[in-house]
């Protein structure tokens, strides 16, 4: 079992209390063609209302230009870390369908997608991280996405590396315990902030 193995209050799969969001990746590492398949395959199927489908993905190995140009969209914080991970991948929502009718809840149906992405990624052994932080704005720019589509997230993924390759700044959080709120602050039943009576 991992240290970053959750503890949680109830049995969950091994694959959701395993799951982490490290900083610290093998720069050594490569993602074959088959495993980049998986992942973006795992994607592809994840559900979305009236099958609509809004993500779409753009995808970018290290060193190539769509890699560059997606590390260049970080904010400096994420840039210290994230250059070392194998693949960097950015999470676009369709606003809009064609006949200009607004989706319903493109960011969320393109957040499962992306789950569904981070999960496959870590049956394979790999680790993915997440980030919000980044400028959409050059991240539109540079990569040319259209009017009616909106990035919502960048993913990093990779091979795990130690720690202590990391800043002091970072490491300090790559080996923080993990936490969540309480379940009794989370989950609620009858009225708003009432404890549901069965919860982890």
């Amino acid at each position: 079992m991992s240290p970053h193995t959750a503890t949680t209050a109830a049995a969950v799969h091994p694959l959701l209390a395993d799951r982490w969001s490290p900083r610290s990746f093998d720069a050594a590492h490569t993602l074959g063609d088959e495993e980049l398949a998986s992942l973006l395959e795992a994607a592809r199927w994840a559900p979305s209302a009236y099958n609509a489908q809004p993500w779409r993905f753009l995808v970018g190995r290290r060193g190539d230009s769509t890699y560059l140009r997606i590390l260049d969209a970080l904010i400096p914080f994420n840039q210290e870390w994230a250059g070392t991970s194998s693949l960097l991948v950015a999470a676009v929502a369709e606003d809009r369908v064609e006949n200009g009718v607004p989706q319903p809840g493109p960011a969320y149906d393109t957040g499962l997608s992306v789950a569904q992405l981070v999960l496959q990624a870590h049956s394979l052994g790999l680790h993915a991280h997440q980030m919000s932080g980044f400028d959409a704005d050059a991240l539109r720019t540079s990569l040319g996405v259209p009017e009616g589509f909106r990035p919502l997230s960048v993913v990093a993924v990779g091979a795990l590396a130690p720690a202590d390759l990391l800043p002091p700044k970072l490491r300090e959080r790559e080996t923080a315990v993990r936490e969540r709120r309480p379940g009794e602050e989370t989950f609620f039943a009858h009225t708003w902030g009432t404890p549901l009576p069965v919860r982890p």
